[in-house]
């Protein structure tokens, strides 16, 4: 049971008949008593008259997957297998973060119909988001009590990363179309595969002439080369602590899976294979042995439950998780923070043995927000603390060179793109 606003409204016009019923010299507190018992004996009435909403059927339509901020609907079909008309509200039970409307549905449904409910969502948060009930609430004919009951309806729907940096994967396509010999360009350096042959060209490198095609033709010939394919790009995604900070509008994994996200699209096309693993201590989510068409769909939602873990990283076992995708990657992608000597220790341990094994590329997204001009104390503490984390950060990038990999550091917007652009300059150079 409840009861609405306008049965506290009607207790409240009490107080006319009471005030003018006491100036008539009835005794106030008799003519309070009896209208609280009119208005209780109104109430009763109602809830008893008011449809009963167990008999009400609930069924819920739902998409699969949505992105995240992206726009969803969630459709509720309710049946009216009572006797009366049904006419209230209904509230379904949704999180927080599924950014379901606050507003009740109004609910209106003959006895022995069905209508349609639609909630829209707009989820702010990856993962499953579930659901499990409605709350039904029937008013009787007065509309001062009424009934109320939640009734079972679950339902979940599948957030995935929303995959942002998507706007940057046509530019870098077109590059990688240049590599693969969509557009005539000579690619020299160890590692690369034949192509064909072509006409020597002012300009060209004489180092790519084929003096026995030369010797046949009659003229110069050049060899021409391509990046080569079936290489093994293995992305280390990493979700311990450091995992968590706040980076731009989110979070340094956050940045880190657009960055993930592009690179294996972007490698896929090229051909080569791609594994990703999303390490802490334990692995949160492993993708290998996808490949084409169906990589991108597969890594968005192996990605989308992954969630920063408040606990250091182990590096030596994230390392053996590597080693376990492929004996020898051609690429290892380590999307992690290097921006405390303290906290990179571990890392920079664990590293020269993979380094020595592989070509490796730490990437980190970071905070790039100017500091403010000092003009107050706390102005200059900010602007000494934004210093002193760029000076550590060089001295982590320094350490992480001296290891054998390559550093790379960005904003979140930026990352992806360096990240990309970085693979697609190691297979111009041929070392990739």
């Amino acid at each position: 049971m409840f009861v609405s606003g306008r049965l506290v409204l009607l207790v409240a016009l009490g107080v006319v008949p009471v005030v003018l019923l006491a100036a008539g010299g009835a005794p106030a507190w008799a003519v309070a008593g009896a209208w609280v018992v009119l208005a209780a004996a109104l109430a009763a009435a109602d809830v008893a008259l008011a449809a009963d909403p167990r008999r009400l059927r609930v069924e819920r339509r739902l998409p699969v997957r949505t992105l995240k901020d992206d726009p969803a609907v969630s459709e509720l079909v309710v049946t009216n297998t009572g006797d009366r008309r049904l006419r209230g509200l209904l509230r379904d039970g949704w999180q927080p973060t599924a950014g379901a409307d606050d507003a009740r549905l109004a609910l209106d449904v003959p006895a022995g119909e069905r209508r349609m409910l639609r909630q829209p969502l707009r989820p702010r948060r990856r993962g499953e988001l579930r659901t499990a009930f409605v709350a039904v609430r029937s008013l009787g004919p007065l509309g001062l009590a009424g009934r109320q009951r939640t009734l079972d309806a679950p339902g979940r729907i599948r957030v995935l990363p929303p995959f942002r940096a998507r706007r940057h994967l046509p530019s870098r396509l077109a590059r990688l179309r240049e590599l693969d010999g969509a557009t005539s360009v000579l690619v020299r350096g160890p590692g690369t595969e034949f192509d064909s042959l072509r006409e020597y060209v002012r300009g060209d490198d004489v180092r790519a002439i084929d003096w026995r095609a030369t010797a046949r033709a009659g003229t110069t010939m050049l060899r021409t080369w391509r990046p080569e394919r079936d290489r093994h790009v293995v992305i280390v995604i990493d979700t311990g602590r450091t995992a968590a900070a706040r980076v731009g509008d989110g979070t340094r994994l956050d940045a880190a899976m657009e960055a993930a996200l592009l690179l294996s699209a972007l490698a896929a096309r090229a051909g080569d294979h791609v594994h990703v693993v999303c390490f802490d201590r334990v692995v949160r989510a492993r993708l290998t042995r996808t490949d084409g068409p169906a990589l991108l769909p597969a890594l968005v939602d192996a990605l989308a439950p992954v969630e920063p873990q408040l606990i250091d990283t182990d590096w030596d076992a994230a390392f053996a998780a590597v080693r376990s995708f492929t004996t020898r990657p051609s690429l290892v992608v380590l999307l992690t923070a290097h921006d405390e000597p303290a906290a990179a220790r571990g890392f920079l341990g664990s590293l020269p043995a993979l380094a020595a094994r592989t070509r490796v590329l730490v990437a980190t997204a970071t905070d790039e927000e100017a500091a403010p001009a000092p003009r107050e104390a706390l102005d200059v503490y900010v602007a000494a603390a934004a210093a002193r984390g760029r000076a550590d950060a060089e001295r982590v990038a320094a350490a992480v060179r001296r290891a054998g990999g390559e550093a790379l550091a960005a904003s979140a917007d930026e990352l992806p793109p360096r990240v990309a652009d970085r693979y697609l300059a190691l297979k111009a150079a041929g070392r990739l």
